[in-house]
């Protein structure tokens, strides 16, 4: 319960900080907690797919582990993987990207709590992009900001689109970023390059920061007129000293999901505050692990290739069976690995998810759990092989046949 604005738990006499008592359950760990240790669901609810992490990374944290890196390290990342990832950031977008703008995180998450502790106050808030994978809300949250949304429009095909006048309408004095997830999760939305534009020159004008989250940068299915095959970034845009800080991580383009390995892009005069977070925070990420991450930097690029072949053929599975049920909703994904989709006469998506796991053993990711614009749509994560997601889809096909 909460007292005084502190949370009691029960059966305790001390009360602890009450923002942690309003954080929620995920509702995608209450689905799979309902099933729990059942060997027989097909797991289509995680943000990850069924490849473990390439050899030639797991071979260079193994050899930095053995020839003894296991001592405290560089708060911002060794000197060798932010020079690695100034390379990387400057050949897929062709702009100057020098190391003192490259910071290396525990993952991505700790990136946006990290960018949340750095640039809010109580009672400050951020206009958050949603449906949107629900971090975001809960870090603001947790340094008692106040979060804000503006929710895509779902288009007639299905598919997803921005009101950028309601981003701006949203803005008010206590405002102090506006967050984008773009490839977008759950959604596979993608921002242009003119929405990016138009939003970093409101933010100039309005002295505000974007948190732009790009951890999907790589993944999507279409190239550029010059070949290059990512997304559109903030940082094409962006000078030095605006007030971007671009999140990213490791885990999606190089199957390191369990590595919590990410990166932030932002100002060089932000290196200090950063370092002392970090400091706070971790101590900062163990060395070993970030000699993998310059193996996947330098020698990755054919494993990323084949990682956003293989999400594409599945995004393509996933579209063409669950598109054929006429009470189902859904796009062909553009981006990210996910399919997000609405099936007629389904509004509690919770109830829905964790019937399928019972009842047909299949793991979806209730839409609930995304915010405003998420409720009514179910989340299939589709980065898996072609034999695990058509016995998934079977399953989910009869479910919907015998609504």
């Amino acid at each position: 319960m909460l007292t005084d604005n502190r949370f009691l738990p029960p059966g305790l006499t001390a009360t602890l900080s009450g923002p942690i008592g309003t954080l929620p359950e995920s509702p995608i760990s209450d689905v799979a907690m309902s099933v729990f240790g059942d060997p027989d669901v097909v797991p289509l609810w995680f943000g990850e797919g069924d490849l473990v992490t390439p050899d030639f990374v797991r071979d260079a944290a193994a050899k930095g582990l053995q020839a003894g890196e296991t001592f405290y390290t560089w708060q911002r990342g060794i000197p060798e993987l932010r020079a690695s990832l100034s390379t990387y950031t400057e050949r897929l977008y062709g702009i100057k990207c020098p190391i003192d703008r490259i910071s290396v995180t525990t993952g991505g998450m700790q990136a946006i709590l990290l960018s949340c502790q750095m640039l809010l106050d109580p009672g400050d808030n951020v206009v958050i992009v949603s449906p949107i994978w629900p971090n975001i809300t809960s870090a603001t949250k947790l340094v008692r900001g106040v979060p804000k949304y503006v929710a895509l429009d779902r288009t007639a095909l299905g598919g997803w689109k921005l009101d950028l006048q309601r981003v701006f309408d949203a803005v008010d004095e206590r405002t102090r970023a506006i967050f984008v997830n773009s490839p977008g999760n759950p959604t596979g939305w993608v921002m242009s390059s003119d929405e990016q534009r138009a939003l970093l020159e409101f933010a100039r004008k309005r002295g505000i920061w974007i948190m732009a989250d790009e951890v999907y940068a790589r993944l999507i299915y279409t190239k550029r007129p010059d070949g290059r095959q990512v997304a559109p970034s903030f940082l094409e845009h962006a000078g030095p000293d605006d007030p971007l800080i671009v999140l990213n991580s490791f885990s999606k383009p190089w199957a390191m999901t369990g590595w919590r390995l990410g990166w932030l892009t932002h100002p060089a005069q932000l290196g200090d505050q950063i370092a002392k977070l970090v400091q706070i925070n971790t101590s900062g990420v163990p060395a070993f692990l970030q000699r993998g991450a310059v193996a996947a930097i330098e020698k990755g690029d054919d494993f990323v290739q084949q990682m956003v072949e293989r999400c594409r053929a599945g995004g393509e599975q996933v579209f063409q069976r669950l598109s054929g049920l006429p009470k189902v909703t859904i796009a062909r994904p553009e981006a990210a690995f996910y399919a997000f989709f609405s099936v007629d006469g389904v509004d509690d998506t919770m109830a829905f998810c964790k019937k399928l796991a019972k009842d047909y053993k299949v793991g979806l990711a209730p839409g609930e759990a995304f915010g405003p614009g998420g409720t009514g749509n179910i989340r299939l994560c589709f980065a898996s092989g072609a034999e695990r997601l058509s016995k998934g889809l079977d399953r989910i096909e009869a479910a919907i046949k015998a609504l």
